[in-house]
């Protein structure tokens, strides 16, 4: 019974020198998570960035489409950029999604800003810049692009004022104060130390032989225990 007990006891401190192996402590998991926090943005942050860079890349890919519908890339570019036009291009839809997709990835890709003044910026002069060229431009006159470029810059521009206000900073913020209460937890002082542990802590009593068989003898011959005990 003695071995059973410190092989019990051994398995059990075994146990506990796995577990502490394999436990992180928590000022560790906290410093990592500091540190991955400074070197990289949060995945939703990264997911608007995408969303800036197709914005630019569809809106260039309509205009490039629709310089070759109405008569060749070259001659159109000529007639659009060095002779623009502001009731008949389309380059300036263009130079808008340019403007969108510097100022977010600046604000938010490098500088990392958490606020939302950058994108209110540009979706409000988007917005003020499209509505004034569909009133003012011939653009409705020119075919489906007429509707299409416009429409389509429009939308871009809301959809990316969605992601980030309603996506972006509400997780990023969430995941600032779950960071926080996790910093808060890990520098509390715990309330109980765990003391040493050792083996007398798993013990049996000793082994112990309930009746000999001189007992026996004696519990079923009464006279010859008394004889004994005489002599």
């Amino acid at each position: 019974m003695d071995s059973g007990g410190s092989s019990i006891s051994e398995s059990w401190l075994t146990g506990r020198g796995r577990g502490s192996v394999h436990t992180m402590p928590s000022s560790m998991r906290g410093e990592s998570y500091e540190a991955g926090e400074k070197k990289c943005i949060s995945d939703v942050r990264r997911t608007f960035c995408l969303f800036v860079t197709f914005d630019l890349l569809f809106i260039t890919l309509l205009w490039i489409i629709e310089l070759n519908v109405n008569g060749g890339i070259q001659k159109q570019l000529n007639q659009e950029v060095l002779h623009y036009d502001y009731h008949a291009s389309f380059f300036d839809i263009f130079l808008l999604a340019v403007f969108r997709f510097a100022t977010l990835i600046l604000a938010y890709a490098v500088c990392k800003l958490r606020h939302w003044w950058a994108i209110a910026v540009t979706t409000a002069v988007s917005c003020a810049f499209l509505i004034v060229k569909v009133i003012l431009s011939k653009l409705l006159s020119q075919g489906a692009f007429g509707y299409l470029l416009p429409i389509i810059s429009f939308v871009l521009a809301w959809i990316e004022t969605w992601l980030l206000d309603f996506k972006v900073l509400p997780q990023e913020a969430e995941d600032e104060n779950r960071y926080q209460s996790f910093i808060s937890d890990a520098q509390r002082p715990p309330l109980l130390y765990p003391g040493p542990v050792s083996e007398g802590q798993f013990y049996s009593p000793p082994e112990s032989v309930a009746d000999s068989d001189e007992d026996l003898d004696d519990k079923h011959d009464p006279e010859k225990g008394l004889l004994q005990k005489v002599t």
